[in-house]
């Protein structure tokens, strides 16, 4: 209320930054998982968009989330992009002679870890559209896949991960291109359940 005891509504103008980080998420998981599917090295490429698209993008995407009031959408964003930045991190310190490599049993703890966290974020979807339900499980999926292929060694394994991880990262970019078809012509252009 207002001091004339008028009840004023306050109007949210911002963007939904949620594309932006669906994107960044959703490309670079596309790209990666091309590599773990064997269809081309890890390379510059890869680990420039983890760095900057995968992770710069997303965490503002999570601070403009926080803005907004979305719990979800900051935990989400703000961690996937911080994950992006590990990861890489992760490839390059051994390279730069910073540290030693993580050890086989490191990065099964890691890729289980980020299961574990994204299984229980999958949860909360059910609460939200069914589309963002798809992206959660194929990736706590994806990530628990990754976890049994670094830890038994099998490329078939990693491979299948691959495959499942672009399916992930496609269901990400739809999501995006949904939210912003959607709001652009204000109906159902997508739908996403």
């Amino acid at each position: 209320m207002n001091e004339s005891g008028q009840t004023v509504r306050v109007f949210d103008a911002t963007a939904n930054p949620a594309p932006l980080g669906l994107l960044g998420f959703g490309m670079t998981t596309v790209l990666l998982n091309l590599h773990n599917a064997g269809i081309f090295p890890l390379g510059s490429m890869i680990l420039a968009m983890g760095l900057f698209y995968g992770g710069l993008a997303q965490i503002f995407a999570g601070w403009m989330e926080w803005k907004k009031g979305n719990t979800f959408g900051t935990v989400a964003f703000s961690s996937y992009g911080l994950f992006w930045e590990t990861l890489v991190f992760i490839i390059l310190m051994p390279k730069w002679g910073w540290f030693d490599p993580a050890a086989k049993g490191g990065m099964v703890a890691y890729l289980f870890m980020w299961g574990l966290f994204t299984f229980v974020l999958w949860i909360a979807t059910f609460k939200h559209n069914r589309a963002l339900w798809v992206v959660f499980l194929t990736l706590w999926i994806l990530f628990w896949l990754l976890a049994i292929g670094e830890y038994s060694g099998n490329a078939f394994v990693t491979h299948l991960a691959g495959w499942e991880g672009i399916l992930c990262g496609l269901s990400a970019m739809y999501l995006a291109f949904a939210q912003v078809l959607n709001e652009t012509f204000g109906k159902e252009v997508l739908p996403i359940g």
